[in-house]
């Protein structure tokens, strides 16, 4: 898929939202893309998770046998980016403010493990996974993503495919530039909610 067909999706589905957000990050952005209002669409999530399947084997790593994400955001197009690669799907659960591989997922030494995530800003939940995974002796070959909004600089411990770059500004709280100082800001991501961290 081309970045506009990706794009497209994203803005028919009403999941591409102007205003002023506070990321996951906490970084604020004019420009906040919400996931959840395109995963409640089969057709569209099962388009958007075959070409990143796709993507992953064109990067070479189609032989990945076990698929883990990060949850609460990763779980859905982890699963359905497994289900094209013919893996199982596994995911990560914060407890005491730290992912951990729980209900039963299991990962043996001779897995090769693809951390599937849905959008990464800076790359913080992929890294904690991937530390989580590690420090159980997962080997965790790569991460993959829908979209990149960090424009291919987000660090996250191992190599990143991603469907899309797609850089958008950020800025830290204190560094607003004016016009968007001038609007209230609002936070929709899950890092909020009761649990989630």
């Amino acid at each position: 898929m081309t970045k506009d067909e990706v794009l497209a999706i994203f803005r028919d589905c009403g999941a591409m939202l102007e205003g002023h957000f506070i990321l996951s990050s906490g970084l604020r952005s004019p420009v906040f893309l919400q996931k959840a209002k395109v995963f409640q669409y089969a057709s569209q999530t099962e388009k958007l998770c075959k070409a990143l399947a796709d993507k992953i084997h064109a990067d070479g790593f189609g032989d990945v046998t076990k698929v883990v994400s990060p949850a609460i955001g990763g779980i859905i197009p982890g699963y359905e980016t497994s289900r094209h690669l013919g893996v199982p799907a596994l995911y990560t659960e914060r407890v005491d403010g730290k992912f951990e591989l729980r209900r039963g997922f299991e990962i043996a030494p001779d897995d090769k493990v693809i951390v599937v995530e849905d959008i990464v800003s800076t790359g913080l939940s992929i890294r904690e996974c991937v530390e989580a995974l590690r420090a159980i002796g997962a080997n965790v070959v790569a991460a993959a993503c829908l979209i990149d909004r960090s424009g291919g600089e987000a660090d996250v411990g191992v190599p990143l495919v991603s469907l899309i770059e797609f850089k958008v500004p950020a800025y830290p709280a204190d560094q607003l530039p004016p016009e968007l100082a001038a609007i209230p800001a609002v936070k929709p991501g899950s890092r909020g909610i009761q649990g989630v961290k």
